[in-house]
């Protein structure tokens, strides 16, 4: 099936990217799932215009706007993906295979996992895995940060400014040794044990360590570090940075002619607002290219 744009992503970088395009006046496949979104499952509070509302409502209402412009939505994964003279191809957990003038990228990015029962089960009913993100949503309450490495140094210090109290817990912290002094001058208390175990039934109430104790606490922030769709980057001929993100100029090209990347794929920080203004940028851009590439 040939598209003059595909959209890998239906996240809100991705879903605003497949309106803007469509609304260009160009074929648009829409490749993805909304339930994979880091939107997914949350509540958003500092998006403009809106006072607080619920991701999967956005994500819904996003995905019908794309549609109503005449995306062509595939909820499906992309296995394989290659560039190939006059643009791109690529194959989908169904076997379908989809080639595009352009493709814009939109991946986000995949949070590291802790691995422990209760994760799952309440990612959204207070785990979160972007301190920077959910914070305020906290003012006044327990939080307990996880992690050994920068990032859970400087969300320690983030946190401490709205959580009531502050815990940060790994065993052999590897921070740098500035942050861990500014997270502890915060006020963050620091406890050398691994969780277990996250504890709740409809909302976080604990966190289960490895010497046995247990930390009463409203929200569990698991901040290990990400892990970009750099693969699918490369097989699309891009090179992504140190971290895995993924340049682009202003209007949202990467290196590769006809690759566009747009929402937290780029780098932080992670917010809608950020997502959904590249997700217009690049959906605008690629059409344009897409037009003067020709057939």
């Amino acid at each position: 099936m040939r598209f003059d744009v595909a959209v890998i992503g239906c996240g809100p970088a991705g879903l605003q990217a497949a309106i803007h395009a469509s609304r260009a006046k160009v074929s648009v496949a829409l490749i993805g799932k909304t339930a994979n979104s880091a939107a997914a499952g949350t509540d958003i509070e500092n998006y403009f215009g809106v006072g607080e509302a619920s991701g999967d409502d956005l994500l819904s209402a996003g995905l019908a706007q794309a549609e109503t412009f005449g995306a062509e939505p595939f909820p499906l994964n992309v296995t394989a993906a290659s560039a190939a003279d006059g643009g791109f191809a690529l194959e989908l957990e169904d076997g379908t295979s989809v080639e595009a003038s352009a493709v814009v990228l939109a991946t986000g990015v995949s949070r590291v996992k802790l691995g422990v029962p209760g994760e799952k089960e309440l990612f959204g009913k207070g785990v979160s895995y972007c301190a920077s993100c959910d914070c305020n949503f906290y003012k006044g309450r327990r939080a307990v940060i996880v992690g050994g490495e920068t990032e859970a140094a400087v969300s320690a210090e983030l946190m401490t400014r709205y959580a009531s109290k502050t815990y940060w817990v790994w065993d052999g912290v590897r921070a740098s040794e500035a942050a861990v002094r500014r997270a502890a001058d915060a006020g963050a208390e620091m406890v050398a044990a691994m969780p277990v175990r996250i504890l709740g039934d409809d909302r976080v109430t604990g966190i289960e360590l490895s010497d046995g104790t247990v930390i009463e606490t409203d929200g569990v922030f698991i901040e290990l570090g990400a892990r970009s769709s750099a693969d699918l980057a490369m097989d699309l001929g891009a090179m992504p940075e140190m971290d895995d993100s993924v340049k682009v100029d202003a209007s949202c090209a990467t290196e590769v002619p006809g690759l566009f990347a747009c929402g937290d794929v780029t780098g932080r920080p992670w917010q809608v607002a950020r997502a959904v203004g590249q997700g217009c940028v690049a959906g605008t851009s690629a059409a344009r290219y897409a037009k003067e590439a020709g057939p």
